[in-house]
């Protein structure tokens, strides 16, 4: 019985020692080792094998890339105004000895760091440079953060602004300056229209009066052109026809009573023509009668 109890107890006894001699480390994972309280190693991911009792393993460190939220922090930019930024941290720790001796707590310090920075680049800018530099932000931050933390073993590979939040009062005003320069570029966008509106309408009338000034002195060249053919043709018939001067006293005489049939004709005098025609056809009658 007593040997039993022996085998059992160095059983386990072995089992324990092995338990602490092999240990396995995962995928984008460390661990350092310390031997009799001094650095001694850095596990790699995969198994490996220490010394019981001697070597003692600090927690394990992820390799992978992290990414850390802080909380909003009150910010006095340059024309004394608080706003509250929100910002995140991708970072990712490329030596785990430097991580583990250089820094206590990494992910404190790059918070604080983040927060300093911050006060300092944001306390150099007026809010409204603040609210549309972004891009600028992010880069000093991170050329500031990464150059700090390189000896902690950690690289920062980006640092985002999440959100700025500037004062309610603030806010209400920056919105009613939008308003304003909404309807001002309304109020300058109907004015151009009714602007090009009423040139297009001049243009419009004028290229009708022209047109209208063009058509009315195309149709009195083409009326006179017509009446001078008019007159032309009756002058040749007349030529041609050779008439007596009795058929011209006749003609005359009996045109003279149109002449007298207008509305405004309300005095007709006689002119010497008449009493030539008349004496005319009346000469013409005596040679008939004789």
């Amino acid at each position: 019985m007593v040997p039993l109890i022996i085998v059992l107890i160095v059983a386990v006894i072995v089992l324990a020692v092995f338990a602490r001699t092999v240990r396995i480390v995962p995928q984008a994972r460390a661990r350092v080792v310390e031997r009799l309280g001094r650095y001694h190693r850095t596990l790699t991911p995969g198994l490996a094998l220490v010394v019981p009792f001697i070597d003692r393993l600090r927690p394990l460190i992820d390799l992978r890339e992290q990414v850390v939220s802080f909380p909003p922090q009150p910010v006095i930019t340059e024309d004394n105004l608080v706003v509250n930024i929100d910002s995140v941290i991708y970072f990712q720790v490329t030596d785990a000895k430097a991580a583990s001796y250089e820094i206590q707590n990494y992910i404190q310090a790059i918070e604080q760091l983040t927060v300093t920075t911050l006060r300092n680049v944001i306390g150099g800018m007026a809010l409204e440079k603040t609210l549309t530099s972004r891009d600028e932000i992010n880069s000093q931050l991170r050329g500031v953060l990464d150059e700090a933390t390189g000896k902690w073993g950690i690289r920062v590979n980006r640092v985002e602004l999440k959100a700025i939040d500037p004062p309610a009062s603030i806010k209400d005003t920056m919105e009613k300056q939008m308003r304003a320069d909404r309807e001002k570029r309304a109020a300058i966008l109907q004015a151009e229209g009714m602007k090009q509106a009423a040139i297009l309408t001049a243009e419009g009338e004028k290229q009708a009066a022209v047109l209208r000034a063009q058509g009315q002195r195309e149709a009195t060249i083409l009326e006179a052109e017509g009446q001078a053919k008019a007159i032309g043709t009756v002058f040749e018939a007349i030529h041609a026809g050779n008439p007596d001067p009795q058929l011209l006293a006749y003609q005359y005489v009996q045109a003279l009573p149109q002449i007298a049939q207008g509305a405004s004709n309300k005095v007709w005098i006689i002119p010497a023509e008449f009493q030539r025609a008349l004496g005319q056809i009346g000469r013409t009658e005596d040679k008939d009668a004789s």
